[in-house]
């Protein structure tokens, strides 16, 4: 076993985790009536130094170890010691597989064919939502830490266990000391909001999904909403930005902090069986970490965040997840910046702790300050301006359809003037999963890619939400990654990657089936990139490129295997806002 940095779901998570409490403002005593708000944000009147530390271990009814016990979840409250004193109070709460850091571990090998110290459990947030009347809630996930359980990455075992903290928050749950006497949460009016970043942001979309009463908002960070998307794409095995061979049997092991930790062993080994990383087929496995379809029953408000640079957890993760919370009617805001895998804290904190104040002040204490009423979308631009708007994706984004034009091994054009017409028009390229994109993207002439692009734009155009590709490809094998890529190419030649998205071509029917590809028969294969909102700014061209495998994201074949594009019949859609007029007069 090698030594390893942390998997990628952990990093931003612990630095949350370990980073020093807020400096709480002013404090004042706190008045007899409990909280004060002002401004519609409730305001820090409670000494945050001057709390009730509860540990307890709340029984979740589910026996994920087998043990022939009701599994339970290790749990710490801080609450303000007024609540001693007859005073109820929300609770804002954070589940976590990542409380007591995590087990060296080994990722799967790509290039194939086709112990860190306890943290103490406590947020960047505590004091300065303990100074606003709100108690503070830890529960470390099953299966780490001191809970009991097994670790299943996304399993349902996982979503009882938080989802228990919530019922014992609101009396249908029971709980003991260390010492073995029942523990209850009287202090609190059961109203609950969960938040966190990453697996910490998961967990709260997957508890949201159970339609728990006593949940009423949930502040899903850089987060899962369905854990297929994670680890495959289209049929393809496909790694989180930067942690390539990482699966779910590896986090599993990452965070099995648990003392006892043989007793999930078979668990564990279950995953590593069910997981499928030889076709990248979707199945039942995948099927039960996802929340997508649970979307109706969701009753919480959510304050979605995602960074538009985040390459670990996808955009696409909230996109969805945002999406299919509308078609339900689910009360949401979604926060879009231009950073990558990390808690707005970080990016714009004082404009991020007054939203989040006057979020948490309407949805835990009834406070009518019209944040509900309010614009619905805040997206930072690539000069990290912030803007506003009336929802996501942008008003006025239309897909719009450019058409390959061809150009070789060099750069061929991409029009919105329709598919030539005539005799079929081939290219082809080479797979060689040794070069990254980048590199290829920059290349004025390789075999391994082929590049199309618009002509200089003349005004600003922006393209806000989810672009698509439908090619027709024949392969001289019977196995291949398909990578696309948006580019966005400046006057002085340089490229940024826009976006970009893979599928395997034996899943061209279903992400779920795996259908045999015969040497030298065209295909039609259709699929969508990440989603992205960003400015493609006048004198700048779009380009799209193909290639076969992504360096950093697929599996990695020996090279060689040969990709055949029907240019003619091959076009990339990408959500402009204008549509084909504001492209047009660029492509």
């Amino acid at each position: 076993m090698r030594s390893r940095r942390l998997v990628p779901i952990i990093a931003p998570v612990v630095a949350a985790v370990l980073t020093a409490a807020l400096t709480a403002p002013a404090v004042h005593a706190a008045p007899p009536g409990g909280p004060v708000f002002s401004g519609g944000q409730a305001q820090p009147v409670f000494d945050p130094d001057d709390v009730v530390r509860d540990e307890l271990w709340v029984r979740a009814p589910v026996d994920s170890d087998r043990d022939g016990q009701d599994d339970e979840v290790h749990v710490r409250v801080v609450r303000p010691r007024a609540t001693e004193g007859g005073l109820r109070v929300p609770v804002v709460y954070t589940a976590s597989p990542y409380f007591s850091g995590g087990n060296e571990v080994e990722n799967h090998d790509v290039d194939v064919e086709l112990h860190v110290p306890r943290a103490e459990m406590t947020s960047v947030y505590e004091d300065y939502l303990l100074a606003r009347g709100f108690a503070v809630v830890y529960a470390e996930s099953l299966g780490t830490g001191a809970s009991t359980g097994c670790p299943t990455t996304g399993g349902e075992n996982e979503t009882i266990g938080a989802r228990s903290v919530v019922d014992w928050l609101n009396g249908r749950a029971a709980a003991r000391t260390g010492s073995g006497e029942p523990a209850s949460a009287d202090w609190t009016t059961g109203k609950t909001a969960m938040m966190g970043v990453s697996y910490n942001g998961t967990l709260p979309n997957a508890v949201a999904a159970t339609g728990v009463e006593g949940l009423e908002t949930i502040v899903p960070i850089a987060a899962i909403s369905e854990w297929y998307g994670y680890y495959r794409e289209n049929g393809a095995v496909v790694a989180p930005g930067g942690y390539q061979g990482e699966d779910a049997d590896v986090l599993a092991e990452y965070v099995h902090t648990r003392d006892d930790r043989e007793i999930c062993r078979p668990v564990i080994d279950d995953l590593a069986d069910r997981q499928d990383r030889v076709t990248g087929d979707d199945n039942e496995f995948w099927q039960h970490r996802s929340y997508l379809d649970k979307a109706g029953d969701v009753r919480a408000s959510v304050l979605a965040v995602h960074g538009l640079s985040d390459w670990n957890v996808k955009v696409g993760q909230t996109a969805q997840w945002y999406s299919a919370l509308a078609r339900h009617g689910v009360e949401r805001k979604i926060w879009l910046h231009q950073f990558d895998h990390t808690d707005p804290y970080t990016v714009r904190k004082d404009e991020w702790l007054r939203t989040l104040n006057r979020w948490f002040s309407h949805y835990l204490y009834d406070v009518d300050n019209g944040i509900d009423t309010e614009p619905r979308a805040t997206v930072q631009r690539e000069d990290e301006t912030w803007h506003d708007e009336a929802d996501w994706p942008a008003a006025g984004a239309a897909d719009t359809e450019l058409h390959l034009r061809p150009g070789g091994d060099r750069v061929g054009g991409l029009v919105p003037d329709g598919p030539l017409r005539g005799r079929p028009v081939t290219e082809s390229l080479t797979d060689d999963a040794t070069k990254k994109v980048e590199n290829l993207v920059d290349a004025e002439a390789s075999p391994h890619r082929l590049r199309y692009a618009t002509g200089a734009m003349h005004r600003d155009v922006r393209l806000s939400g989810t672009p698509s590709v439908d090619l027709r490809l024949a392969f001289d094998r019977p196995a291949a990654n398909v990578t696309g890529v948006l580019v966005d190419r400046a006057p002085d030649g340089t490229a940024r990657i826009v976006t970009r998205g893979w599928a395997d071509p034996q899943n061209r029917h279903d992400r779920g089936e795996t259908t045999p590809i015969r040497p030298g028969q065209q295909y039609r294969l259709s699929f969508d990139l990440q989603p992205q909102d960003y400015v493609v700014r006048e004198g700048h061209a779009l380009e799209f490129a193909v290639l076969s495998s992504d360096h950093d994201f697929t599996l990695r074949p020996d090279p060689g295997a040969g990709i055949t594009v029907n240019v003619k019949r091959s076009s990339v859609t990408v959500p402009a806002v204008g549509g084909q007029d504001a492209l047009g007069a660029g492509a």
